[in-house]
């Protein structure tokens, strides 16, 4: 069975969904995108079960057939001073602010959202599973971050972050045990295990 193109038929909706919220360092980046009623892709689906080739093949294929992207971005230290969920919203929120024409209603991947102004939406767990909308936009994220996270490598390269994108891999938290936090890694997040 597909994915489905649409929650409600007849309104303009935009798919959002998050990366990196699990991550010891860097931002979450969110995406939101509105696809064509006719949109149609085979291999599109969850982020997570895409290898990096089949995303980074995708990553263009959303961007020029799709009605309208945006893509939000909350770094490391504002994580900090709102939290990871709240931080999670807000780029979104950002992804939402981003698009060049307003949807009637947002599907938001997952079970928790703060409302966006004026924008009805739906919480749909696993939604980047079930609507190809969210799956776009869990595309979109993914790639947008971990070439964040391929930058930052460049200037911290004892974390592994090409490798990791700052989850939390064994080797990772070796390497914050070794040398300490980076300037990017999210002070009020666990980073040693126990």
């Amino acid at each position: 069975m597909g994915l489905q193109t649409y929650y409600k038929k007849g309104q303009v909706e935009a798919g959002c969904d998050e990366a990196g919220r699990g991550c010891l360092a860097g931002p979450v980046v969110a995406a939101a995108v509105i696809l064509p009623k006719n949109f149609k892709n085979e291999i599109l689906t969850d982020s997570k079960l895409l290898s990096e080739r089949k995303r980074d093949a995708l990553e263009p294929i959303i961007k020029a057939e799709a009605i309208a992207y945006g893509i939000g971005v909350v770094d490391h230290l504002e994580i900090d001073k709102i939290n990871i969920l709240n931080a999670s919203f807000e780029a979104m929120h950002r992804a939402v602010r981003q698009l060049k024409q307003v949807p009637d209603f947002l599907l938001i991947d997952g079970n928790r959202f703060n409302p966006y102004p004026a924008i009805d939406h739906a919480c749909i767990v696993k939604g980047d599973s079930k609507y190809l909308a969210i799956a776009a936009a869990s595309i979109l994220a993914k790639t947008h971050r971990d070439a964040l996270m391929d930058e930052l490598h460049q200037q911290f390269p004892h974390y592994g972050w090409n490798q990791n994108k700052g989850y939390p891999t064994k080797s990772h938290r070796a390497m914050i045990l070794e040398h300490g936090p980076s300037p990017f890694h999210r002070m009020t997040f666990k980073l040693l295990a126990d």
